[in-house]
């Protein structure tokens, strides 16, 4: 029955075509491609979703103004919708900003919903099996040890002591010499530089002196720029690109490949040494307390104890984890940092508020402080400062180091809310528009009000799937504490010597990548402050 009715429609389609001609065939197909396009806009909720192209051609006419667009479509659908990438891409799933779905990805159904292999295979050259990229076994392996560690007293107290060091002994070195010789500086490129020497000595134990008086360009610090913005391409084009790109060794491709090169080379060889290392000085005592000598460290002692008889942790696993906690640590707080200081020249009370707060920290010192170039903040004090935990919380709200991240599903399942998801479906959650929300946050989301984490004069946390900026559920973010150590002593200390001023007609507007750089960085001039205490 199927086939003789597919006979008859063929003889009169032939029948018709002989009557028309190319440009009437060509009209129809046109009409018959924009009636689909309508009917879809009417029967279904979010933006156009184009015959054969998907979603495409409205992200691409949009390009400019992606996050502000995507804000607009997710509240005008109610929260969710649905879309589809190009046919044969297998790319479908929900958007999403609901805070109640979010909890069902992260938490309820976390085993059903993680990175997945389109997240993966994207970053499988970078970071290998490294935390930031895994999934499973291998992910649960790599957080249990991250999370002893980081948690531990020791490197708590070592962190705290490297990145005192690295504020005081260098970043503010800087500093003065671009206050005394009124130059102005990209904000941006200046916290990249902080925290990717940072971040090396907590999990390496290796300064790569990014931050140096003279701002050089270091190799190593070079590549892996290099690599997360050529790995972050891939999310740009389809696969059928960049997949035949890197079998023919061409373009952006090649120059991941070289890039890399340089990471694991720099990475491998830092493993080895500190592996030789703790063996010539197993004897006696390893004072390093570095993220890779203390998994090096734990290993024996866990071997000495009857544990194993070989090296718990490959040379690979350990130079992928170190990968990992560098990509998670470098460009978050440092990006973040930047959109704190703006926001602050935009909102002046704030900055005022904040400035109160450290001249009360410092009056509350048994020793009367006469140089305030001296000063330098305990980690006690650092927690006092609820206001400016505040400020820097309320700024990561509006401004996520992450502002897009997404889950692919592993089998079928429904949402709460009865919305179906089919295998292999990814839900997208757009952090940056969550905080742009009204229902989630009331009808001054959009303002930058520190005061809406202060509950009793105390800082208080708010529900992380509301406030997904750590990621949230067995994801949190195990750095979180050292972020906000690390962003509460720097921008104290900056803000105790320096006002920050913005250049006269710079723009600021957010790259379109995973992490929310802005697109032409911060041009500054730093202008150092009179006695603080006497001000306030």
């Amino acid at each position: 029955m199927v086939l003789a009715l597919a006979y008859v429609a063929a003889a009169v389609w032939r029948k018709v075509s002989e009557q028309l001609r190319v440009e009437d065939v060509g009209l129809a197909v046109v009409g018959l491609f924009l009636c689909s396009a309508a009917m879809q806009r009417l029967t279904s909720k979010g933006p156009m979703i184009w015959p054969v192209l998907g979603i495409i051609p409205t992200l691409f006419f949009h390009l400019d103004n992606v996050y502000e667009w995507a804000t607009g479509a997710i509240a005008g659908a109610g929260g969710t919708f649905p879309f589809r990438g190009m046919w044969f891409g297998n790319c479908y799933g929900v958007m999403t900003v609901d805070p109640a779905k979010i909890e069902y990805i992260l938490k309820t159904r976390f085993a059903n919903f993680p990175k997945g292999r389109y997240y993966r295979e994207r970053f499988a050259e970078l970071l290998g099996d490294g935390i930031f990229n895994a999934d499973d076994e291998a992910w649960k392996e790599q957080r249990r040890a991250a999370a002893c560690e980081m948690h531990s007293g020791r490197f708590a107290e070592y962190s705290a002591r490297t990145i005192t060091s690295l504020v005081h002994d260098k970043l503010l070195v800087v500093l003065h010499k671009l206050a005394r010789t009124r130059e102005s500086v990209d904000l941006q490129d200046l916290f990249l530089r902080f925290t990717f020497d940072n971040i090396c000595t907590a999990a390496f134990g290796v300064d790569p002196g990014c931050l140096a008086v003279d701002l050089p360009v270091v190799l190593f610090a070079k590549a892996f720029e290099q690599a997360t913005e050529l790995t972050l391409f891939r999310f740009i084009v389809p696969p059928f690109v960049w997949k035949v790109m890197r079998r023919f060794d061409v373009g952006s491709e090649r120059r991941l490949k070289d890039a890399v090169r340089i990471v694991h080379k720099f990475a491998e060889k830092t493993v080895m040494d500190r592996r030789a290392e703790f063996e010539s000085r197993k004897d006696s005592i390893f004072d390093r307390s570095d993220l890779l000598s203390r998994l090096i460290e734990a290993e024996t002692e866990e071997a000495d104890h009857g544990g194993c008889t070989k090296p718990k942790f490959s040379n690979k696993f350990l130079k992928d984890f170190c990968i990992s906690f560098i990509l998670a640590g470098r460009d978050t707080s440092s990006v973040a940092l930047a959109w704190f200081f703006w926001l602050l020249t935009e909102y002046p009370h704030v900055e005022e508020r904040i400035l109160r707060e450290i001249s009360d920290t410092i009056k509350r010192r048994e020793d009367r402080v006469h140089d305030l170039d001296h000063v330098i903040f305990t980690v006690d004090e650092l927690k006092r400062m609820d206001y400016l935990q505040a400020a820097i919380s309320e700024s990561l709200r509006l401004y996520p180091s992450v502002p897009i991240d997404f889950k692919e599903a592993m089998e079928d399942d429904v949402f709460p809310d009865g919305t179906a998801l089919k295998k292999g479906a990814r839900v997208i959650y757009f952090i940056y528009s969550m905080a742009r929300m009204e229902s989630i946050w009331g009808k001054d989301c959009r303002e930058f009000r520190p005061e809406r984490w202060i509950k009793d004069g105390m800082f208080a946390t708010e529900s992380q799937f509301k406030y997904a900026v750590f990621n949230a559920g067995p994801r949190l973010c195990i750095g979180k504490k050292f972020a906000y150590m690390q962003m509460k002593m720097v921008a104290a200390s900056i803000l105790l010597r320096y006002h920050v001023e913005v250049v006269k007609g710079h723009k600021v507007a957010p790259k379109m990548t995973t992490t929310l750089y802005m697109k032409d960085g911060l041009q500054v001039t730093f202008n150092k402050r009179d006695d603080l205490i006497a001000v306030h």
